[in-house]
């Protein structure tokens, strides 16, 4: 019986080790923190958006994004769910999102640890491994309590997004020392902080946008949906969406801008005529009266603010200069990007080990007996339970080819 160490007990992991013992393998799985799955129980605000129906490739970056349809073919959207109803779990999908029906993370786990009890998985919690080396007896995984020899190891331990549930970047460091390259890491699916000090007036403001990212005065990328407003910047799912092409814009020092319409669904003429008419109808009301029910009312008095007219000046008296400034603030306010928020409130990385080094079944090409699995591979998802399907397609084809290969 091949024996396989599975570092790291997270989503990738958990599924990596019940697919390799699956396989007849002997498996152990190492962690750091005093349980396994710690991270998983945070996933969709507590829900678990354990997959998604809308599958595509476009859904993922990082140079491992060719791997996805490879990989999604052996074991993608319908063999997750048939895994996770064979275990006994209900699904509910909505809009194409996918969840545990009891609307709780922890379901998930606990099927997790039902079935590595049930295939007698050795679980070693508050054990981390610092070095991993090949050696004519196998794969050597040292922690501080010992070292053991295994046939296989594959490394799951995350990337360096919420270091409080244990992924710190550790696992980059073993990548490393067995001759690995590590892309550069930044968080991504995190907010962005913004020049200015005028955000306080507007936190805590929801309202539907469209964003589009700057870097060094190129259009990146466009999302559209619910913006949140913060007391440092801007927030929300279109925002996590464009936060790693962000991230990695502000590492190489480019000046990064975004531009928000609060009117997404109009375009130039649209806006031009909606203005006009407002503008000769309204002449007589002042300018708070006259932006009333175009958006959030905070938005509507910053925006007036940012365009230096009064609330209490008429409309009829604002010159034409000062209505196309306050129009083009509603349709394209630019703000300057400083920041994304710190790993610590990031949901995911971007970056890690490169996946040219990695083959298709996810044994590294360098070190005969390694496998990788999860986000600690330069892989990483959108919004909508994209990021767990790629932890339990790379666990499966990870831990049946560590269990497999001789």
């Amino acid at each position: 019986m091949r024996t396989v160490a599975v570092i790291g007990g997270g989503a990738a992991g958990m599924m990596a080790a019940v697919q390799a013992a699956r396989a007849g393998a002997r498996v152990t799985i190492y962690e750091r923190n005093d349980r396994i799955g710690k991270k998983i129980l945070s996933t969709g605000n507590g829900k678990c958006n354990f997959s998604n129906e809308k599958m595509d490739i476009s859904c993922y970056h990082g140079s491992g994004r060719d791997l996805i349809p490879v990989l999604y073919e052996t074991f993608g959207v319908a063999e997750t769910k048939r895994f996770f109803e064979d275990l006994g779990m209900r699904i509910k999908e909505v809009n194409g999102y996918l969840y545990p029906a009891s609307g709780q993370a922890s379901t998930v786990l606990d099927l997790f640890r039902y079935e590595l009890e049930r295939l007698s998985v050795q679980i070693h919690t508050g054990q981390q491994v610092t070095a991993i080396r090949p050696s004519n007896n196998g794969i050597m995984v040292k922690t501080m309590q010992h070292e053991k020899y295994y046939g296989a190891a594959i490394l799951t331990c995350g990337g360096q997004a919420a270091p409080g549930t244990g992924s710190d970047g550790a696992g980059f460091k073993l990548a490393g020392q067995l001759g690995h390259r590590i892309l550069p890491v930044v968080p991504a699916l995190t907010a962005l902080r913004c020049e200015g000090t005028y955000y306080k007036q507007v936190a805590g403001v929801r309202c539907d946008a469209k964003i589009t990212l700057y870097a060094a005065g190129d259009k990146i990328c466009e999302e559209r949906g619910e913006l949140q407003l913060t007391d440092y910047g801007i927030s929300g799912i279109p925002v996590f969406q464009i936060s790693r092409h962000a991230a990695y814009a502000l590492r190489e020092q480019k000046h990064t801008t975004v531009k928000i319409s609060f009117l997404p669904d109009d375009d130039e003429d649209a806006c031009e005529k909606f203005w006009q008419e407002r503008w000769e109808r309204k002449a007589e009301q002042t300018m708070e009266v006259f932006l009333t029910g175009v958006v959030n009312k905070k938005i509507n008095q910053l925006l007036l603010s940012l365009a230096g007219i009064r609330g209490s000046e008429k409309a009829g008296e604002v010159t034409g200069k000062m209505r196309q400034k306050l129009q083009s603030l509603y349709r394209s306010w630019e703000v300057t990007v400083t920041a994304t928020n710190p790993f610590t409130q990031a949901q995911v990385s971007a970056g890690g080990v490169d996946c040219a080094q990695v083959a298709y079944n996810l044994a590294s090409r360098i070190v005969p007996g390694v496998y990788f699995a999860g986000e600690i591979l330069d892989v990483d998802g959108i919004c909508g339970g994209y990021n767990l399907q790629w932890a339990f397609s790379s666990g499966t084809i990870a831990g049946r080819a560590a269990a497999c290969e001789m």
